[in-house]
């Protein structure tokens, strides 16, 4: 009743799974990852034993491969399981028992593995596969433009219901005191896909830096429009009375919303945010 997708960045050195289904919080039970070891979906009458499993054979250098066999030839059910993994290296490796339920399959390419059960048939791995090999850009976003196209290909044969995005890196989680990149869930929700990619979009505002070509100068238009929000939203009662106060506001909107990683120098603001602020 999912479908998912696990992958590597070999630039980023990010590993990461996306993952759909009609199941009730599907991002506590498929997704396990650990930078620089590999990522792992577990599904299909989900052996969540599996995800610590194969990452502790990959820690000790095992292939996705070989840690495949390992942890599925002991498993008197592995025949109802489904797993795909990505190792240290990047390569792939995808396994579907023989009772899964149709459609059931999967598919590995260079660096990724895609998988599904209780599909409408094979088209949704098959356009996830392609996608994902054809999009550029970051991982999360290659990962969520694989899942969306899974879902319009056909997706699970009994629809949605939840979805997740986790994505690891050395240090990569806030204040890089763990891996956790990216950790994102829609646990039910008419359209999970959809839900997943608009929060990824918040997370990507608050959390990654700004860019240089979208910082500008607080003046002129862009000065009046920054007043005329900060009024709208209480951080101002009046027009200010010098830039000084302008930048005291702005910095007490900037860290009741959590905007820490995209504040300015006095006299600049990061575009996006405004774009945002002017949305609210």
């Amino acid at each position: 009743m999912t479908f998912s997708i696990v992958a590597y960045d070999p630039r980023e050195k990010e590993w990461g799974i996306a993952v759909q289904s009609k199941f009730l919080g599907v991002g506590a039970v498929v997704p396990f990852a650990k930078a620089g070891v590999g990522a792992v979906a577990t599904q299909s009458y989900a052996n969540t034993a599996y995800g610590p499993q194969a990452l502790e054979w990959m820690a000790q250098g095992k292939s996705a491969e070989e840690a495949m066999e390992l942890i599925t030839k002991d498993d008197p059910d592995k025949e109802m399981r489904q797993v795909g993994l990505i190792d240290a290296a990047g390569s792939a490796a995808t396994f579907t028992g023989s009772a899964c339920y149709d459609w059931a399959g999967g598919v590995t390419g260079k660096h990724f593995a895609a998988q599904g059960n209780i599909l409408v048939d094979e088209k949704t791995v098959k356009a996830m596969a392609e996608t994902f090999e054809a999009t550029e850009g970051s991982l999360a976003h290659r990962l969520l433009q694989a899942l969306h196209a899974g879902q319009q290909a056909g997706g699970d044969s009994r629809g949605q219901q939840s979805a997740a995005l986790l994505v690891v890196k050395e240090k990569g989680g806030y204040g890089g005191y763990n891996d956790r990149f990216i950790d994102l869930r829609v646990d039910d929700h008419p359209d999970p896909i959809n839900e997943l990619i608009r929060i990824y979009g918040l997370q990507q505002l608050y959390f990654s830096k700004a860019k240089p070509e979208k910082i500008v100068a607080v003046a002129g238009e862009v000065k009046e429009t920054v007043i005329q929000h900060l009024k709208r939203l209480d951080y101002l009662k009046a027009n200010p009375s010098d830039d000084a106060e302008l930048h005291q506001a702005l910095t007490a909107y900037l860290h009741t919303e959590n905007f820490e990683e995209r504040e300015q120098e006095q006299g600049k603001i990061d575009l996006e945010v405004l774009e945002f602020m002017k949305n609210q």
